[in-house]
Order: structure tokens, then C-alpha cells, then sequence
């Protein structure tokens, strides 16, 4: 079995490419956009609470939805108002 040595200019090109990869997966990642509707299972999921929590957020007003038939929808866009306006920053 034939070995080869790998020298230091071997892996400072191997850092490169794996850089660029790096890049171009995270350039198409925030390429992707949010859909501007979501169901209460994506919200629940999104922000890891329960259905109960849910719930307590559309009754007290704190999120805003929408219904149509049986099914709710929440306005991805409205969500992140939510959490900017309730946003904690420490001193």
C-alpha cells in the first residue's frame, strides 16, 4: 500500500477549500426564506414550546393569527416583531 506525506502547504490548501465550501453552504442557507405563513405545529417547533404556551399567546394577544376553518396561522414576519420587542439585553 502505497503512503504519501502530507506537508504543511498540503493542509493550508485543504484549509482553503474547506473554507469556500464552508461559505457557499452558508450563502445558500440565508438565501433560503422563511415561508410568510406558518402552521401552529412550525411556531410551536421555531420557538420550543408547547401547545399549551400557544395557546396562552393567542389569548392574551401576545401573538397575533389568524384562522381560516379549523387551522390557525401565524405571520412568520409578526413572530419576529414579538421577539425583538420582548427582547432582554443585559447591561
Amino acid at each position: 500500500m502505497p503512503t504519501s506525506i502530507i506537508t504543511t502547504d498540503d493542509l493550508r490548501e485543504f484549509k482553503m477549500e474547506l473554507i469556500e465550501e464552508i461559505k457557499e453552504l452558508m450563502t445558500q442557507k440565508a438565501g433560503v426564506t422563511m415561508k410568510k405563513w406558518l402552521k401552529s405545529t412550525d411556531v410551536m417547533e421555531m420557538l420550543k414550546i408547547s401547545p399549551g404556551t400557544l395557546q396562552n399567546l393567542r389569548v392574551n394577544g401576545t401573538l397575533p393569527y389568524t384562522k381560516i376553518g379549523g387551522l390557525i396561522y401565524y405571520d412568520a414576519s409578526e413572530i419576529e416583531r414579538v421577539m425583538e420587542e420582548n427582547r432582554v439585553l443585559n447591561s
